[in-house]
């Protein structure tokens, strides 16, 4: 091969690597996060994200390999009835095969009086204003979910971004995550049951908090739940419930955003637990009122 021919190959190939990393990137902003119920079905997209967001799941780094759940509730956005007494929740068993800790299922009937979800973590307390009427079966499971003790002890497993992901955010809500880098499963625990989306359309903005569920997914909601901590996340598809606002606390968030993670290479998702934050955050108790 003469040496003309030679960088030609090598310009070539460069071109082709490059189209692929794009490729990839561009698949990274679309497959965003592994929410609940990820387990086995849902390592197709690995993964936000949210998305959050939904999730390994981060805007994405690389696509997972296993498919996506090939029987997803079809999309539906719940509006609410003129009457308050006649709205009502429907969930349904998560049959994704993703672990769980079971707590039994919300009550169907909402309490759309709930305002506020305080969230006090070993850094102190975050304060989320809740969007009660336009995702009252969102607030539902959280509250039933919050007198249960589920997220009593748990730990927030990924922080997502600009620079591992395209997006920013910490997710929470896996019952069983490790958020150490080395538990291959983090990012798909749930609590056993899945309901349909809500209030979808909103921009994911700085404080804006949403239901994970997994990418490509759609009604397959659970326990995990992200906190947008910069305008990148308002590049998300708008397919996971935002369900709330941080009033107090953001500068918690930002100071968790600021510090480094910890990749997990043994993550079977792809990215499902893949950057959980360096600087470790607990979830000591949940409180809806």
């Amino acid at each position: 091969m003469s040496g003309e021919d030679r960088q030609s190959q090598l310009a070539r190939e460069h071109k082709e690597r490059q189209a692929q990393r794009a490729e990839q990137a561009g698949k990274a902003k679309r497959n965003t996060f592994i929410g609940a119920g990820v387990a086995v079905a849902v390592v197709a997209v690995g993964a936000v994200a949210i998305t959050a967001f939904a999730g390994g799941d981060d805007p994405k780094p690389a696509a997972a390999s296993s498919p996506a759940p090939s029987t997803a509730a079809p999309q539906a956005t719940p509006t609410i009835p003129a009457a308050p007494g006649e709205v009502t929740c429907s969930y349904r068993k998560d049959t994704s095969g993703a672990p769980a800790k079971k707590v039994g299922m919300p009550p169907s009937k909402p309490d759309l009086k709930l305002k506020t979800m305080t969230v006090t973590t070993n850094h102190g307390d975050i304060v989320i204003d809740l969007m009660t009427q336009q995702a009252p079966c969102a607030v539902n499971s959280l509250a039933f979910l919050a007198r249960k003790n589920f997220y009593d002890d748990t730990k927030c497993h990924r922080l997502a971004t600009p620079e591992n992901s395209g997006v920013s955010l910490l997710q929470c809500g896996d019952p069983q995550a490790k958020a150490d880098g080395k538990n291959p499963t983090d990012g798909q625990g749930s609590s056993g049951y899945v309901f349909n989306d809500e209030n979808l359309g909103m921009p994911y903005a700085k404080g804006v908090v949403a239901l994970a569920q997994p990418a490509d997914a759609s009604n397959q909601n659970g326990s995990q739940f992200w906190f947008s901590l910069g305008e990148e996340s308002a590049q998300l598809d708008t397919a996971y419930t935002p369900f709330g606002t941080v009033s107090k606390g953001m500068d918690i968030l930002e100071k968790i955003s600021k510090g480094e993670w910890i990749t997990n290479p043994d993550d079977i998702t792809g990215d499902g637990g893949s950057t959980a934050p360096k600087i470790p955050v607990i979830i000591k108790d949940v409180k809806v009122s």
